[in-house]
């Protein structure tokens, strides 16, 4: 039997001491962070939907390949296969939907192949920019992402084509 096994009930029986040691009232506590979490999912809820929707138009109508045949040729002069174009454009978006691409490169490609590799270390390195973005402006009052959208594509962009040198040479 692995340790990993224990964890979970150790940090229980731990947070009940914890809890016992300051005199708090700890199913009233997870009651009320349960509440909350609950108006939370309210408030999220719209724009998540949105941001779903969106993606799935995106892909559907076929946009998104007609954007992947546009630009896989300066994809390809980055050093990345021109085959990983949709992933990368589908990635910032939506997490499911570029999982669904990847199952796809790795049934077409291969797991072990170059491409297949890069997709796994793209979509590792990578992440949903535009989801965390909505929830994150959905639930502050900072309305103002000039920079930091530009930034996390920029990064996204610099770690896929790290990543696929990375992949080329080992």
């Amino acid at each position: 039997m692995s340790v990993s096994v224990f964890v979970t009930p150790v940090l229980i029986i731990l947070l009940l001491l914890y809890c016992a040691k300051k005199k708090v009232n700890c199913y009233g506590t997870f009651a009320n962070g349960a509440k909350g979490a609950v108006g939370l999912c309210l408030d999220v809820l719209p724009f998540l939907v949105t941001i779903f929707v969106a993606i799935q138009l995106f892909r559907i109508s076929g946009l998104a390949e007609i954007v992947a045949d546009y630009l896989g040729p300066v994809i390809e002069c980055l050093g990345i296969p021109r085959e990983l174009t949709e992933l990368m454009i589908i990635r910032p978006f939506s997490g499911s939907g570029s999982l669904a691409l990847a199952e796809q490169i790795f049934s077409t490609y291969g797991p072990d192949s170059y491409i297949s590799r890069c997709a796994s270390v793209i979509m590792g390195s990578s992440e949903t920019i535009f989801y965390v973005a909505t929830i994150y402006l959905s639930q502050t009052k900072a309305k103002r992402l000039l920079y930091a959208i530009p930034v996390a594509l920029i990064a996204t962009l610099a770690s896929s084509i790290i990543a696929c040198l990375l992949c080329r040479v080992m």
